[in-house]
C-alpha cells in the first residue's frame, strides 16, 4: 500500500489517519469561517488545517523534550519504540499527501502541485515557529503570530481580525491543556480532543 511505503511498517496507520481527520474535521468547523472571519478559500482552509495538526504534533513531541520542528526534522531517522516521533512524522507526511491529492483533484498540473506542496510545506514550518514561539511568550505574541498568519494582518492596531486572532489565541492555549491531559495511549490509537470552540461576540 502506498501509505505503508510511505510512513514505514511500525507506524500505527491507522491512529495517523484518526488524527488526522480529527485535525481536519475541527478545522472545518463552520464558526471559524462564519464568525471569525477566517477565509474561506483554500489558503485559509489550509491556516486552520495546519493550527490543528500544529498543536497534535506538539503534544506527540512533548514527552520526547523536542521542539515540534526538530522532530520532524529528525523524524526519518526515529528510533521503532519512539512512537511520538514515528506518529509525528507521519502525521505531517499525510498531511501534505492530502494536499498533494486536493490540488491535483483541482486540476493542478504535476509541476505546479509540487511546487505549491512544497511552497506549503515550508509555510507550515514558518508556522510551527511562529506558534511555538507565540505560546511561550504568551498570549499578546501568540495573538500576533495568528493575525499575522491566519488573517494576513501585520498592524496591530484592534481591528476586527485582531479581536479574532485573540480569541483564537485563547482557544490555542486551551487546546494546549486539553491535549496536555490526554494519555500517550490514547494518541497512539489516533484519539485526539480540542478545547470548545471559540465564540465570537458580535460588536455592539
Amino acid at each position: 500500500m502506498f501509505f505503508a511505503k510511505l510512513f514505514g511498517r511500525t507506524t500505527n496507520l491507522d491512529g495517523v489517519h484518526r488524527l488526522y481527520e480529527a485535525a481536519v474535521m475541527q478545522a472545518r468547523e463552520p464558526v471559524f469561517y462564519r464568525n471569525f472571519a477566517v477565509p474561506d478559500t483554500l489558503e485559509g482552509r489550509f491556516e486552520m488545517i495546519a493550527f490543528h495538526v500544529f498543536l497534535i504534533l506538539r503534544r506527540l513531541k512533548r514527552d520526547a523534550g523536542q521542539s515540534v520542528e526538530g522532530a520532524l526534522s529528525d523524524g526519518r531517522h526515529a528510533h521503532s519504540h519512539d512512537l511520538g516521533s514515528e506518529l509525528g512524522q507521519a502525521l505531517f507526511d499525510l498531511m501534505f499527501a492530502d494536499m498533494d491529492r486536493n490540488l491535483r483533484e483541482m486540476g493542478a498540473g504535476d509541476l505546479g502541485v509540487g511546487r505549491r506542496v512544497k511552497a506549503m510545506a515550508a509555510a507550515f514550518y514558518g508556522r510551527i515557529k511562529a506558534y511555538d514561539t507565540g505560546l511561550a511568550a504568551g498570549e499578546a505574541a501568540l495573538s500576533m503570530a495568528i493575525a499575522r498568519n491566519v488573517f494576513n494582518e501585520t498592524d496591530p492596531a484592534l481591528d476586527s481580525s485582531s479581536k479574532a486572532a485573540k480569541l483564537l489565541a485563547r482557544y490555542m492555549a486551551e487546546c494546549v491543556v486539553v491535549l496536555e491531559n490526554l494519555p500517550e495511549q490514547a494518541l497512539t490509537k489516533g484519539e485526539a480532543a480540542f478545547a470548545s470552540l471559540p465564540v465570537m461576540v458580535p460588536a455592539p
